[in-house]
């Protein structure tokens, strides 16, 4: 599969699950049914490794993939990137390892949550691991986990990322929220589970990469790669905002005016700004990680000032998202508030997508203001 068909093959999908969007969001996490077409159309082998079946394809397309799937169910389209962007991380892992969760089933699911919530305790030959961890979106369709600590090493402490099955942990149902309800994003319990030390890597570093494939696509950084996921979906809950305004504008009319909503110049303000919001923050995600891809297919090391420009730019691209969805909701009307209308529920999504720990706007402006004013970028920054 190249670029263009997984593009296409997720746009195909969209209609059915804009159908199943407000039974999605009611169940509280995405139906067996959509995880199954997602798979049976390959959708989650966009950045898997060619040696268990993957396309091993340009972040580029994966991102445009899950903004079309988000687009057209938030909840849907998160699941997607976050547990999609999993098969190129298992990738960085020693291959011993990677066989473990691939070799038997390649159409293996991952799930994460990388905050350091729980306790690591290091032991021979690898470490003892318990406690909770919240936020592991689509958890229940997924038979691994990653899950963050943190590791002193000579008094240093260092995030790092520990890959457990499910036989070593359970999963607390607590996901009664009111934006991205049918993520399924659930706690992660660990009673205390050996994880030994091929399945436990550093998370934060200049560049991934565990020298086990070719593509240039697995010689990224963490940081950039993972952070645009999650801003490909924030972007996709937006485009779906604008297009459902778009429909909802043609056919409504203004009572209280007693004219057309469509012929109203600010309604029509309104969607030129939201969707220029929009396309500049997609092309500026394209524009930075076609550079870095480059950078990383000739062999050139790369550089901190880009890696800062583009949590930069990822930053910003969920906040264009967010303001994006809350110019059109703010124009829609009454009618829009209720819970069958997808205005609403995109921007109830697009706000709990703000929210994660990525996408702190302040965070990451500040480490690139830090560093292009000659100062220090703030301890413990993903970038």
């Amino acid at each position: 599969m190249d670029a263009n068909t997984l593009v296409e093959t997720a746009r195909a999908l969209a209609p059915s699950l804009r159908e199943r969007a407000r039974s999605t969001e009611l169940d509280r996490m995405v139906p067996a049914a959509t995880i199954k077409e997602l798979q049976e159309a390959g959708l989650f082998r966009a950045l898997q490794p060619g040696t268990y079946g993957g396309f091993e394809l340009p972040p580029t397309a994966f991102y445009e993939a899950t903004m079309e799937l988000a687009a057209a169910c938030g909840s849907t389209g998160w699941v997607y990137g976050v547990v999609g962007v999993h098969a190129w991380q298992l990738a960085l892992f020693p291959e011993e390892t990677q066989e473990e969760v691939w070799g038997d089933d390649s159409s293996t699911l991952v799930s994460s949550s990388y905050a350091p919530t729980g306790t690591v305790e290091p032991v021979d030959g690898g470490y003892r691991i318990r406690g909770r961890w919240s936020f592991s979106s689509g958890c229940g369709h997924c038979r691994w986990v990653l899950l963050g600590g943190i590791v002193v090493d000579d008094g240093v402490p260092a995030h790092v990322t520990f890959l457990v099955p499910a036989s070593d942990y359970s999963i607390d149902d607590v996901w009664h929220v009111v934006g991205l309800a049918g993520t399924g994003s659930n706690d992660v319990v660990v009673e205390d589970a050996f994880v030994p030390a091929r399945r436990a890597q550093p998370t934060i570093g200049p560049l991934g990469g565990a020298g086990t494939y070719s593509n240039a696509v697995y010689r990224l950084p963490f940081a950039s790669v993972f952070s645009n996921a999650i801003t490909a979906a924030t972007i996709g809950i937006a485009m779906g905002a604008v297009e459902a305004y778009r429909e909802h504008t043609l056919h409504r009319v203004r009572v209280s005016y007693g004219d057309k909503a469509a012929a109203d110049p600010f309604s029509q303000v309104r969607l030129a700004e939201a969707a220029g919001e929009i396309d500049d923050a997609r092309l500026q995600l394209r524009r930075n990680m076609d550079e870095l891809l480059g950078l990383a297919e000739a062999g050139n090391g790369i550089p901190e000032d880009l890696r800062l420009r583009v949590r930069r730019d990822q930053v910003r691209g969920s906040r264009a998202a967010v303001q994006a969805t809350d110019r059109v909701f703010e124009a829609a009307g009454g009618h829009a508030l209720f819970l069958d209308k997808p205005i609403q529920r995109a921007w109830r999504d697009v706000h709990a997508a703000r929210v994660h720990a990525i996408n702190d706007t302040e965070r990451g402006l500040l480490m690139y203001g830090a560093h292009e004013l000659g100062g220090a970028v703030p301890p413990g920054s993903m970038y």
